[in-house]
C-alpha cells in the first residue's frame, strides 16, 4: 500500500542511502547535494520538506521516496512544479504512478493551482512515461537547458491542467 506523509526523523539512515544511489540521483536536480550526508538529511526533514506539498513516498511501512509540488512565484502562482524521487529496489512497481495520482487530487481539490508540470532529462525515458502514462501532456523541448555533471541534457516539458 502506497501512502503519503511527512518525512520522520527515523527516515535519515534510508534518506542517505537511497540520495546516494547513483541510479536514483542521476537526474535529479543539483540542489540535492552529492554526496548525500546525513546532515543534508537531517535537514531535509526538519526544514526541507515542511509544507502541504512536499510527502514522503512509503511502501509496506517502508521509506521508498519523496514526491512533491512546489509553487510558482509572482504571476506563475496558480502553477506548480512536480518532482519525484524513488528507491531503485521499487521502480517499476506502480508505486511512483499511484503516489503521483493521489498528490495531484490532493493539490488540485485542496489548493488553487490549475497547472502542474515535470521538467525531466531527455535521458530518462521511464519518468517520460510515467507522466505520459499519468495524464500528462508532452509540451516541450528544451535543447540543452540542463547541465550536469560535465553534460548538456535537453529538458522535457510535460504538464496537467485541473479539468474543473
Amino acid at each position: 500500500m502506497v501512502l503519503l506523509r511527512d518525512f520522520q526523523q527515523n527516515d535519515l539512515p534510508k534518506l542517505v542511502d537511497i540520495l546516494n544511489d547513483k541510479s536514483v540521483n542521476q537526474f535529479l536536480s543539483t540542489k540535492i547535494p552529492s554526496p548525500y550526508t546525513p546532515e543534508d538529511a537531517s535537514w531535509w526533514i526538519t526544514e526541507g520538506s515542511k509544507g502541504d506539498l512536499i510527502k514522503a513516498i512509503e511502501f509496506d511501512s517502508q521509506l521508498v521516496g519523496c514526491i512533491g509540488v512546489t509553487r510558482g512565484e509572482f504571476e506563475y502562482q496558480r502553477t506548480g512544479e512536480l518532482g519525484y524521487w524513488l528507491d531503485a529496489e521499487y521502480w517499476r512497481k506502480g508505486i511512483t504512478s499511484q503516489a503521483i495520482e493521489m498528490l495531484l487530487e490532493q493539490v488540485f481539490s485542496k489548493t488553487d493551482i490549475v497547472r502542474i508540470f515535470a521538467t525531466v532529462f531527455s535521458s530518462n525515458l521511464a519518468s517520460m512515461q510515467l507522466l505520459i502514462n499519468s495524464g500528462f501532456k508532452h509540451e516541450a523541448i528544451l535543447e540543452k537547458s540542463i547541465f550536469k555533471n560535465g553534460k548538456f541534457y535537453d529538458s522535457h516539458i510535460f504538464a496537467k491542467v485541473r479539468v474543473h
